[in-house]
């Protein structure tokens, strides 16, 4: 347990000393790196908003794919329903057979 308890310790003083080096060579003020940190942010959030537009576009072009091959499958169904059911009846139809006269 003591040598868990000194490694805290070590990680808390280099996180320390890194903070320190990172605050003694920024290359630029504090106010001009929120300002580059949120030219960033909200470069990030038009990119993604971007990408949402494009995303929704793409779905509404697949759906719209979609609708139509189920149309014309629909439609090529009806046609082959349709021909099945002229040729049963064609089938099933009693033919006009003269009958023979009795005699």
């Amino acid at each position: 347990m003591a040598d868990r308890d000194g490694s805290f310790v070590w990680f808390l003083a280099g996180l320390g000393i890194g903070a320190i080096a990172g605050v003694l060579y920024a290359p630029r003020s504090g106010a001009e790196t929120r300002d580059a940190l949120r030219a960033r942010a909200e470069e990030g959030s038009e990119y993604m908003r971007n990408r949402a537009r494009m995303a929704r576009e793409q779905a509404a072009e697949w759906a719209d794919k979609g609708r139509d091959v189920v149309s014309r499958q629909k439609d090529q169904f009806r046609s082959a329903y349709e021909a099945g059911r002229q040729a049963y009846q064609e089938a099933t139809r009693p033919e006009d057979v003269p009958t023979p006269p009795k005699q």
